[in-house]
């Protein structure tokens, strides 16, 4: 190390930045690659846009419906599950939030992100099997309110 003095740390920071762009260069892209029907139109907002301000999309989506009573739209949740949806390749249909290749999770597991979304929400478009999508196998053709008064009634005997 002696033989190098001062420009030890400078040829350390040098090898160190080689491992680094080839450990990036041979992993590919870095950010997830997101499954999208182009099909049906244009996203919302660019993908580099999107990936950053999903989020708050959501809750304010969140709030207009909340306290608004406004449903649907282009920048709905329901519009995200039918264009994003990833369809299994045994069965054809689209997989559920408990499948990583789900398109939420497909960069929330690779950003450590953990989503409660589908505590209350269908993790599959709205004209899929819903007695898969919803949590405690609540679907069924009935109305979302009878589900809901079923579910409550259920939760008292």
């Amino acid at each position: 190390m002696r033989a190098f003095g001062r420009a030890a740390p400078a040829i350390l920071a040098a090898c160190a930045g080689l491992v680094l762009a080839t450990s990036v260069a041979q992993a590919g892209d870095i950010v997830p690659k997101i499954p999208i029907d182009r099909t049906k139109g244009d996203c919302v907002l660019p993908g580099d846009q999107m990936r950053r301000e999903h989020m708050n999309i959501l809750m304010h989506r969140r709030d207009d419906t909340m306290f608004k009573g406004i449903r649907g739209g282009k920048a709905s949740l329901s519009a995200c599950l039918t264009c994003h949806m990833v369809k299994d390749e045994k069965t054809g249909k689209p997989v559920t939030v408990a499948s990583p290749k789900h398109f939420c999770r497909v960069c929330h597991d690779f950003a450590a992100v953990k989503v409660d979304c589908w505590s209350c929400h269908k993790s599959v478009p709205e004209e899929t099997d819903t007695q898969a999508a919803l949590p405690g196998g609540m679907g069924s053709k009935q109305s979302k309110f009878a589900q809901l008064l079923e579910y409550v009634q259920g939760g008292r005997k």
